[in-house]
């Protein structure tokens, strides 16, 4: 299993997605993309050793079912996933691939639903959005026990640290100007 730490870059552009397939990196995160390109832009990013993390509810033209799960995970050969649905987080699992729960912290009751979705779908990892509120961070960090990553809204080197300080294990940012700024 893939261990998930630090700033992780996440790439919206193809200029971004090819910035971090030749850097240092270990890992990639794909955000928006289309069912037409996954598959090479995967395989690419493999022949340059970087892990692909794709989140599925982005993927244009793809249907994220268990049809769709299996294009990514046996034919595209994604390493991990990042969604907010349960069945793709358990497909994941089932898999044995990373598999990221996504919660978006909107109000008290989202983020209660949120944890009990995390509770019964038991991701690798939870990211959460946004990742600018340090007290829902540690809150979701204590509650779930599951490893915690920041996403959403992060611009800033100040608000890496204060996602960290508030227990996350790595913060995902598509900020071109935050990936090489490590904490």
């Amino acid at each position: 299993m893939i261990k998930l730490s630090g700033v992780l870059p996440a790439a919206r552009k193809m200029k971004d997605f090819e910035r971090i397939a030749h850097s240092n990196f270990e890992i990639l995160i794909l955000l928006e993309t289309r069912i037409a390109q996954i598959h090479q832009m995967v395989n690419y990013a493999h022949k340059r050793g970087k892990k692909v993390l794709v989140h599925t509810d982005l993927i244009n033209g793809l249907k994220v079912d268990r049809y769709g799960m299996e294009y990514l995970i046996r034919v595209v050969k994604v390493d991990g996933v990042i969604s907010t649905r349960a069945n793709v987080i358990a497909l994941a699992k089932k898999n044995e691939v990373i598999a990221i729960q996504r919660l978006f912290a909107l109000d008290s009751l989202a983020l209660q639903n949120s944890k009990r979705l995390v509770e019964q779908s038991k991701p690798n990892y939870v990211e959460v959005l946004p990742g600018i509120i340090p007290s829902v961070i540690e809150e979701v960090a204590v509650d779930t026990g599951i490893p915690v990553i920041a996403g959403g809204l992060i611009n800033t080197k100040e608000q890496v640290n204060q996602a960290s300080n508030a227990g996350a294990i790595a913060v995902t940012t598509s900020n071109n100007a935050l990936w090489e700024f490590e904490f």
